[in-house]
Order: structure tokens, then sequence, then C-alpha cells
């Protein structure tokens, strides 16, 4: 097991995410953030390091583009012990993401709301978050990805108990949670979409 090194925040949900920062931290762990996130870590009095500050680009297009970037997915998508993998990450200076804490825009909720109209939906649909997440869970092997805020305690605890590592069986059943949820996020969205009449949405006029 690899101990974890560098771990990328960004969450809708931030109930407890700035305990769950300062234990990375007290472990050892750089922490990489987005926007609203960084900014309640930050307020913890946690250090944080800005997602542009890793990207050399600023969160752009109203939020909309932040973690698209090659040296946010090659560092958690990269085969570690793949030798060319190693080489390019060096020739384009991508350093190694071995967590990500991510959880989703509030779609159903927001399309819950009465009245809520189509251009307020679209904007809730999280195109960054799930693919961070599908990035992540793809490349389990290597790294830790949460998407369940129940799930810091028990991170942290086996993270505690092997020097900064997680096993490989907890990053498969975190991983499969991942798929699970986005996959139901994705049905959220198409059957919401099903609704919409072309015809009579104002959207389209």
């Amino acid at each position: 097991m690899s101990k974890i090194r560098r771990a990328l925040i960004s969450v809708t949900d931030k109930t407890g995410i700035a305990d769950l920062a300062r234990d990375l931290v007290d472990m050892g762990v750089e922490i990489i953030s987005t926007g609203g996130t960084a900014k309640v870590i930050r307020e913890a009095g946690v250090s944080v390091k800005d997602v542009s500050e890793v990207t050399g680009l600023p969160e752009m297009m109203d939020g909309r583009v932040k973690t698209l970037h090659p040296k946010i997915h090659g560092g958690i998508l990269a085969i570690r012990d793949n030798p060319v993998h190693r080489q390019e990450m060096e020739e384009h200076s991508i350093l190694p993401i071995d967590m990500v804490v991510v959880n989703l825009y509030a779609f159903e909720k927001t399309v819950a709301k009465e009245g809520v109209s189509l251009t307020e939906a679209i904007e809730n649909i999280d195109i960054g978050g799930p693919t961070l997440l599908r990035s992540s869970a793809k490349n389990f092997r290597y790294v830790t990805v949460v998407i369940d805020p129940t799930d810091y305690a028990k991170v942290l605890e086996e993270m505690k108990a092997n020097n900064g590592a997680t096993s490989l069986a907890t990053r498969f059943e975190l991983a499969k949670k991942v798929f699970i949820t986005t996959g139901r996020y994705d049905q959220a969205i198409s059957g919401y979409l099903q609704t919409i009449d072309p015809q009579k949405d104002p959207y389209f006029r």
C-alpha cells in the first residue's frame, strides 16, 4: 500500500469537510481544492492549494471550467508503475493525485423545486464532478475516491492504521459506490429532460 500524499477535494455537501482536510494535513497530505470548498477549508485554518495553482489557469466561465485539465486528470489517471506514464508526468510537470473527495451538484433537489426553469436545471448538471469521480474510480488501483461523507471516518481510520495508506479492497468498494452514484445521477438528469416539451418551454423561444 502506498501512502496518500496529495488529495483533491471539491464538494457541494461540505459536511465534515474541514475536519477531514485537517486530519489529512496532519497525516502529511497536501490538499488541492476549488472555489467554495477551498474557502471553507482555509477558514478552518487548514492549509490548502487552489486548483488554479496546479493548472496555471483560473477557474472560468462561472465555474464551469476549473478541474478539466491534464495536470489534474493526468495526476489521477496515471498508472504509477507504467514507465511511459511516469516519463510523461515528468515531462509535463504532472504530480500524482492519490485521493479525490468529490460530491455532486444537487441536481435532484434543484429540479424538485416548484417553478424551476430549464436554465437553472442545466446549470446544476455537474460536469467536472462526475469526470473527477469516474477518472478516480477507473484508477482505483492507485487512487482513493470518496463520494459519500459517511465514508470519511472509515477512510481516515484505515489511513491512520496503515501509515497513511488505504487497502486495494477499500479503494475497490469506494469505486463501486462512485459508479452506482454517478449512474443514478445521469438517470435523474435524463429523466428530468424527458419531462421538458420544447414546444412549450420558454427556454426554446
